[in-house]
C-alpha cells in the first residue's frame, strides 16, 4: 500500500511540474472540477486571468480522469501529496466524500466551488446559489406554460448538491402553478447516456410537454434529441448554462430560455481570495462561509448582448 501511494504521489508531482510555468518559490493553487466539459473553459479562462495578477502564484486546473468521487479524491489526494498550498474542488457527491475531505482540510486550505461540501472542513465555498438557479429556471418555466404541464429533468448526478438544490428550487418556483417535475433522469456524466435518456422519455412518457435539463451538457442532448425527432417546438425546454448549442436554441426559440451562472467570475474571483487566505489574510472569508455569484437569466430578448460578452470573455486570455 505504501507503494501504491508513493507512485500515486509521484504521478501527481508530475502533473505539477508538467506545468511550463512552474517555480519551486511559487505557491500552488489547483483547481478541481467535477468532470469534463465545455463548461469549465469559461472558469479556465477566469483562472487564466487571475494568474497575471498573481505573479507569486501558479494556478493550475486538473481535471479527474472520469466523474467519479473516488477517482476525484485520489486526485486530490495526490495534490496534497504533492505540495499543492491550496485545492478547490466541486465535489461530485459531498455526503460520501465528507471524511475524506477532512483529511485534506486538515492538511491544507481546502476551497469548494460550483457544488458545497458544507459539512466538511472546507475553509468556504465560492459559486451560485444553486437554490436560486434553480428558482430561476421554475420561474422561465411558468412564464414559458401559463397553463401547468409535466416535466421530466435530466441531470449527471442527483447526489452532488448542486443537482438537489437546483432541483428542489424549480420544484418550489414552479410547483404552485400546475408544473410538475416528474422524474429526473441521470447520466452520471456520460453523454451518450445523457441523449438515450432523452430519447427514452420520448418514447415512455406521452405526457411530457416540458424538460429540464439541469446540467451544462444536458439541454444539447436534449436538443440533439427533439431535432432527430421532430420534436423542437412542441416541447418546452429550460436549459442550465451556456453551451452553444443551447444559446442557438435560445436564440431561434427552441428553448424557452437558460440559467446561466458565472464561472468565469468564479475562478477569476476565487483564485485572488484564495491567494489572499494563503497569505494570511483571513478577513476574506464570509462570515457564513457563502460566497454568492449571482446567476443571470438568459432568453431571446438579451442572448445576443450575451454571447458577446461570453466570447469576449473567452478571447482575451
Amino acid at each position: 500500500m505504501k507503494n501504491k501511494s508513493l507512485v500515486a504521489a509521484g504521478a501527481a508531482v508530475g502533473l505539477l511540474l508538467s506545468s511550463a510555468a512552474w517555480a519551486a518559490d511559487k505557491k500552488m493553487i489547483v483547481w478541481v472540477p467535477n468532470g469534463a466539459s465545455d463548461f469549465w473553459k469559461l472558469a479556465e479562462a477566469g483562472m487564466r486571468k487571475a494568474q497575471t495578477e498573481l505573479p507569486d502564484f501558479d494556478l493550475e486546473w486538473k481535471y479527474p480522469e472520469r466523474a467519479d468521487a473516488a477517482i476525484q479524491q485520489r486526485l486530490i489526494e495526490d495534490l496534497a501529496a504533492a505540495g499543492a498550498d491550496a485545492i478547490a474542488v466541486s465535489p461530485l457527491n459531498p455526503k460520501t466524500q465528507t471524511d475524506a475531505f477532512n483529511k485534506i482540510g486538515s492538511q491544507l486550505p481546502l476551497f469548494t466551488f460550483d457544488s458545497d461540501a458544507a459539512d466538511s472542513k472546507r475553509v468556504f465555498y465560492i459559486g451560485s446559489s444553486n437554490t436560486d438557479l434553480g428558482k430561476n429556471a421554475g420561474e422561465l418555466a411558468v412564464k414559458a406554460m401559463p397553463k401547468g404541464g409535466k416535466c421530466m429533468g435530466f441531470v449527471g448526478n442527483t447526489g452532488a448538491d448542486n443537482a438537489r438544490e437546483r432541483i428542489e428550487g424549480f420544484k418550489a418556483a414552479a410547483g404552485p402553478h400546475s408544473i410538475e417535475l416528474v422524474d429526473v433522469r441521470t447520466d452520471d456524466h456520460d453523454q451518450a447516456r445523457a441523449r438515450a435518456n432523452v430519447d427514452d422519455t420520448l418514447v415512455a412518457h406521452g405526457e411530457i410537454d416540458c424538460m429540464v435539463g439541469f446540467y451544462s451538457y444536458n439541454p444539447p442532448k436534449i436538443y440533439e434529441s427533439l431535432r432527430d425527432n421532430g420534436k423542437l417546438g412542441q416541447i418546452t425546454v429550460i436549459a442550465f448554462d451556456e453551451d452553444p448549442i443551447t444559446l442557438g436554441a435560445v436564440k431561434d426559440g427552441s428553448f424557452a430560455g437558460t440559467v446561466v451562472q458565472q464561472p468565469f467570475e468564479w475562478a477569476y474571483q476565487g483564485s485572488k481570495l484564495f491567494a489572499a487566505y494563503i497569505n494570511g489574510d483571513k478577513s476574506v472569508v464570509p462570515a457564513n462561509g457563502v460566497d454568492i455569484i449571482p446567476g443571470k437569466v438568459i432568453t431571446k430578448d438579451n442572448v445576443d448582448e450575451f454571447k458577446a460578452d461570453l466570447k469576449a470573455k473567452l478571447s482575451s486570455q
